[in-house]
C-alpha cells in the first residue's frame, strides 16, 4: 500500500510539473496566466495521485503494462520543454534555447513542403502573423515531429523486440483497458483488432485533421492567440502527441489481440490433444 501510494504522489508530482513547465521556464509570465497553470497542475496532480493509488482501474489505459504510459509521458514533457526553449530563445538566448531552435528550424524546413503536416501546421497561423511567429511555430512543429516520431519507433522496438506486454508477466486485460468491455457484444478479439485499426488511421490523420479544424474554428469562432506562448506550447504538443499517442495504443490493441488469439489458439490444441488421448 505504502509502495503504490508514494509511486502515485510521484506520477502525480510529474504531471503537475508537466503543466507548469512553461510557466517555470519561460521569462515574463502574468500572475494570472501563472495561477491558472498552477491551479490546473494541482488538478491534474491530484487526478493522476487518485487514479494510480486506487486498487481498481477507472479511466488510464496500460495502468500495469509499462513503459507505455511512461514513454507517453516523457514524449510530451520532452515535446513541451524543447518547444518552451524555442520560445524563450527569442526573448532569453543560451546555448540550449539557441541550439534547439536552430535544430527546430532545420528539421521544420526539410518538412515544410506542400501538404506535408509541419505546412499545414504552419497554415494554421492567420494571414497576419509575423515573420518570427511563422519561423517558431515551424520550428515547434519539426521537434514536435521528431520526438513524436523516436517515441512511436521506441514503443514499436519494445513490442516487436522486447515482447511488451507480457515481458512483466501476466498482462490482465481489464486492469489494463478499464473503458474496454469484453461483454458488449462480438468477438473480443475482432473489436480489439477494429479499435486497433481505428485508432492507427487516427493517429495518421490527426496531424491532417487537426490544422483544418484549428483553421475552421478561427473562421467560425475566434481566431486561437498563438501569439500567447503557453497557447503555441499546447496547441504543436497536441498537434504532435495526440496522433503518435493514438497510434501507440492502436499498436497496444493490435499486439493484445494478439496475445489472445494465441492464447485461445493453444488452448484449443490442448483440447484436442488431451480428447485424443483419452479416446485411445
Amino acid at each position: 500500500m505504502i509502495g503504490r501510494m508514494t509511486g502515485a504522489a510521484t506520477r502525480g508530482l510529474l504531471v503537475a510539473l508537466l503543466i507548469a513547465t512553461p510557466a517555470l521556464i519561460l521569462p515574463g509570465v502574468a500572475a494570472d496566466s501563472t495561477q491558472i497553470t498552477a491551479l490546473m497542475a494541482l488538478l491534474a496532480g491530484f487526478l493522476t495521485f487518485v487514479e494510480y493509488n486506487s486498487s481498481f482501474p477507472s479511466i488510464v489505459e496500460f495502468r500495469d503494462a509499462p513503459p507505455f504510459n511512461r514513454l507517453r509521458f516523457i514524449a510530451l514533457f520532452v515535446t513541451v520543454v524543447m518547444i518552451t526553449q524555442v520560445i524563450k530563445s527569442h526573448s532569453e538566448v543560451t546555448l540550449l534555447s539557441g541550439a534547439l531552435f536552430s535544430l527546430g528550424t532545420i528539421i521544420g524546413n526539410a518538412l515544410d513542403f506542400p501538404y506535408s503536416p509541419v505546412r499545414l501546421a504552419v497554415l494554421m497561423l492567420p494571414e497576419t502573423a509575423s515573420l518570427q511567429l511563422v519561423e517558431t511555430i515551424r520550428a515547434a512543429a519539426g521537434l514536435a515531429y521528431l520526438v513524436a516520431a523516436i517515441a512511436l519507433l521506441v514503443f514499436v522496438l519494445i513490442v516487436r523486440v522486447l515482447g511488451w506486454p507480457t515481458r512483466h508477466g501476466a498482462f490482465n486485460v481489464w486492469v489494463n483497458l478499464p473503458l474496454f468491455d469484453p461483454t458488449a457484444g462480438g468477438d473480443v478479439i475482432s473489436r480489439l483488432q477494429r479499435d486497433a485499426r481505428i485508432n492507427i488511421a487516427l493517429g495518421f490523420l490527426l496531424p491532417f485533421l487537426i490544422p483544418a479544424m484549428v483553421k475552421l474554428a478561427s473562421y467560425l469562432i475566434d481566431p486561437i492567440p498563438f501569439e500567447n506562448p503557453q497557447t503555441l506550447i499546447w496547441t504543436v504538443s497536441a498537434w504532435a502527441f495526440l496522433p503518435a499517442s493514438m497510434i501507440m495504443r492502436g499498436i497496444a490493441m493490435n499486439k493484445v489481440a494478439g496475445m489472445i488469439e494465441d492464447k485461445r489458439r493453444r488452448t484449443y490444441a490442448d483440447a484436442e490433444t488431451e480428447a485424443g488421448l483419452q479416446i485411445a
